[in-house]
């Protein structure tokens, strides 16, 4: 995020390079900085004469090489943009020769998504030379709910853990997803406001009482009756709560709580930096531990790979999803 900002401030001064190749497995900063660069660097008026943009499974990187070398018309820049240039990856190895002699008027935006170059090949070392190369990484699950209040607090807006962790839980890592209900959230919601679960279930969509999220605290806490609510509403609720998410989040839950069982050091503080967890979390891992001791985790662990491969149809074909949920609690909480 702070490569992002410093990207954007440069561009802002007019510091430009002659290409941007923005690349990796995220797209969200891919699509902002590509975005930003073409509403950003020409007047409106140039842009008619001046600013182009490309597809790559339209285009060849000859084609590329072609535009990039003209000139700009009454203006200080041309700006070319090539969108879904991953179609090129086969040859686009070939752009080299321009990148070691681009048309300093010409500001050549590559969106390379999903994917990255090789960065033993002579593109990758060139690029360094004479432009920017930008490297989108996927977020790690544990690192949204940061992302997501950094993204929200120059919107004066702030949001309560356990918002986040429903936003993560439901939409997962993609970020242009999260990004989207956060901006309508922002529609509704006056500057100022913390964003609650009830905020989240009003207007997404998603419950605060029967998610994955509260399935795992009732489970640490062996809260029967509210663990077999849950999972009968995902019961009779499968396609909005897949049962593959839900042992997913359990198996990383109890591979976590593993870790915990492991550390010298059980202090909140410590527990947050070891497990990579909000410290609003660390209770939650403190009372799981209490009714789970290493022996039990273990065998949970065992019972959650066990049913993650029922979860994707092997052995378990007849077998509605509900009632391999409900198998699943049974065999987690008798542990």
């Amino acid at each position: 995020m702070d490569e992002v900002k410093q990207l954007v401030t440069d561009i802002k001064n007019k510091k430009l390079k002659p290409i941007y190749f923005l690349m990796g497995e995220e797209p969200y900063y891919i699509d902002k900085i590509s975005d930003f660069i073409e509403n950003t660097i020409l007047a409106e008026e140039e842009r008619g004469f001046n600013q182009m943009v490309l597809y790559g499974r339209d285009i060849t990187v000859e084609d590329i090489v072609s535009h990039a070398k003209r000139y700009p018309m009454m203006a200080e820049h041309q700006v070319l943009i090539v969108k879904e240039a991953q179609d090129l990856s086969r040859t686009i190895e070939k752009l080299v020769s321009y990148a070691e002699n681009p048309q300093p008027t010409t500001v050549l935006v590559v969106n390379y998504k999903y994917k990255k170059i090789d960065k033993r090949k002579s593109l990758y070392k060139t690029l360094k030379k004479t432009g920017i190369i930008y490297e989108s990484k996927k977020l790690y699950e544990n690192q949204v709910a940061d992302w997501i209040r950094r993204v929200l607090s120059p919107k004066k807006y702030t949001i309560s853990p356990k918002a986040a962790q429903m936003l993560v839980e439901f939409l997962g890592t993609d970020l242009s997803k999260i990004n989207n209900e956060l901006e309508k959230l922002q529609i509704i919601l006056p500057e100022g406001t913390q964003i609650s679960p009830e905020h989240i279930e009003e207007n997404i969509g998603f419950s605060k009482d029967y998610n994955n999220f509260e399935l795992r605290k009732a489970i640490g806490e062996k809260n029967t009756i509210k663990a077999y609510q849950i999972i009968n509403y995902f019961a009779e609720n499968p396609k909005d709560n897949p049962m593959v998410v839900t042992v997913s989040l359990l198996f990383n839950f109890f591979s976590q709580l593993l870790h915990f069982h492991g550390l010298s050091d059980k202090s909140p503080r410590n527990v947050a930096s070891a497990l990579k967890v909000n410290p609003y979390f660390v209770n939650e891992y403190i009372a799981a531990a209490r009714h789970y001791p290493m022996r039990k985790v273990s065998a949970v662990v065992a019972t959650l790979r066990e049913f993650d491969v029922k979860s994707k149809g092997v052995g378990a074909h007849a077998v509605p999803q509900g009632d391999l949920l409900k198998e699943l609690l049974v065999k987690i909480l008798s542990n």
